[in-house]
């Protein structure tokens, strides 16, 4: 393997300054959370305000993705150029912007614009954070402080669930958005006090010019690690993301017949899911860092295991199965954290920023993919401009989700068998699972 690209040695503990300067990012991450959320669970009063369809509502988190996932490789590039806290407060200003035209805005275009900033600012969030955590953390710890550090970020989803909607419902549209957009200002102000890049005197050296970057990003490309981590995201996250940020809430309501308060607090369920599981998932990564992909094939066919039995389900599914539903759904936000744990171990740390862009691509480009496809077949399948969708309608367009979990199921094993054959060759062959489980419970290698 390379260099996780850590400055900070495996055996040391990591500064107290380190936790501060986290908590910080955490807090950027998770409100950028928050505005990336915050018009899904607003989607009946945008199509009210907006006098718009399910298809055009998807188009404003389309586009919202689509920036977000197209920014990811030049934001990764511009990461390792000028560092995290930069590109933080960068973030947070532009989505402050976006969602005070949001609150302004009365029509579409103008509604377009405003997910436009939130997307571009929101691209510029995550993995700058990511890059926090791998510069001020000793390598050990860095996949449960990344897990940490996803799932507790999605606290900003729960207050988009909640507060949000609460105000939403007792003030107006404008005062809402306003609100959010003085959230963002209020972070963009702790970032440029609080927030460091690395420990001093440590870091990566910054590329010199724009030749430098290019050689650095192909290099990123070439990686096999770097694109298993790519298909590793797209095909973990998916699904929980288009449930969470969208068309969730709809289908509960929607589709399923439960009130808005079960379908709330469902959504919360399956954040607390992810919270309990992700450091979980991060132990065993830095555990068994040979076998991460085991772990990624067992998300998976959970997932498309439980959306079968909801799909195929008989009428409406019943409460405890939705349960299920969602707790499993819970399992893909920290299952998509194994992506970057891929990037960070096979790249140096000059490469850090770019490999976490073109690992986000996967998820998010998914995600944005199958947003678009659920409203278009909603649409379709439902006479006129009704938001009155049925059953069979929600059926039909969740199954797109079986197109998605094929091309990231064929992308992590063709990756996988490139990485354990370059493995091979450096002289670590990978034993039969079963054979390293025995092993390793017997005191010996965890490679079997």
């Amino acid at each position: 393997m390379q260099p996780t690209g850590n400055p900070t040695s495996a055996g040391e503990r990591p500064p107290a300054r380190a936790y501060v300067v986290w908590l910080v990012a955490l807090l950027a991450y998770a409100v950028a959370v928050f505005h990336r959320a915050s018009l899904g669970v607003a989607a009946v009063e945008a199509q009210e305000r907006f006098s718009a369809g399910a298809s055009v509502v998807s188009l404003f988190l389309v586009v919202q993705l689509s920036v977000y996932a197209a920014l990811q490789v030049p934001v990764g590039v511009a990461l390792d150029r000028f560092g995290s806290r930069r590109m933080i407060l960068v973030g947070a200003v532009t989505m402050a912007v976006g969602q005070l035209l949001l609150a302004l805005a009365t029509a579409v275009p103008a509604a377009v614009a405003a997910r436009v900033l939130v997307g571009a600012g929101d691209a510029m969030t995550f993995i700058s954070v990511l890059r926090v955590v791998s510069l001020w953390f000793p390598g050990r710890i860095v996949p449960v402080i990344t897990q940490l550090t996803g799932i507790l970020g999605q606290l900003g989803s729960i207050v988009a669930a909640y507060p949000l909607v609460t105000l939403l419902h007792g003030t107006s549209w404008r005062s809402t958005f306003l609100g959010a957009a003085a959230t963002g200002i209020v972070v963009a102000v702790l970032v440029l006090v609080a927030l460091r890049d690395a420990p001093a005197g440590t870091g990566p050296a910054t590329a010199a010019g724009l030749a430098e970057l290019r050689g650095n990003l192909a290099a990123t490309w070439r990686e096999p690690g770097t694109r298993i981590g790519l298909y590793t995201h797209l095909v973990t996250q998916f699904s929980g993301t288009v449930f969470a940020l969208l068309w969730g809430y709809p289908f509960l309501v929607v589709g399923q017949g439960r009130s808005p308060a079960v379908a709330a607090s469902l959504l919360t369920l399956l954040v607390v899911v992810g919270m309990a599981v992700g450091p979980l998932f991060g132990r065993l990564c830095g555990r068994w860092p040979l076998r991460r992909s085991d772990l990624v094939f067992g998300i998976l066919a959970l997932t498309a295991t439980m959306w079968t039995v909801v799909l195929l389900w008989p009428g409406r599914a019943p409460l405890p199965l939705l349960i299920a539903l969602v707790v499993v759904l819970g399992t893909n936000g920290p299952g998509s954290m194994i992506g970057f744990d891929f990037a960070r171990t096979e790249n140096p740390a000059e490469r850090l920023g770019s490999a976490s862009g073109v690992v986000n691509v996967g998820g998010f480009l998914a995600s944005l993919l199958t947003i678009l496809a659920i409203g278009v077949v909603l649409d379709v399948l439902t006479p006129g401009a009704s938001t009155g969708y049925d059953l069979g309608a929600f059926r039909a367009a969740f199954a797109v989700q079986y197109v998605f979990w094929a091309v990231g199921l064929v992308g992590v094993l063709r990756h996988r068998r490139e990485l354990r054959g370059r493995l091979a060759r450096d002289g670590i062959v990978l034993a039969p699972l079963t054979v390293a489980v025995r092993a390793r419970l017997r005191g010996g290698s965890a490679y079997g």
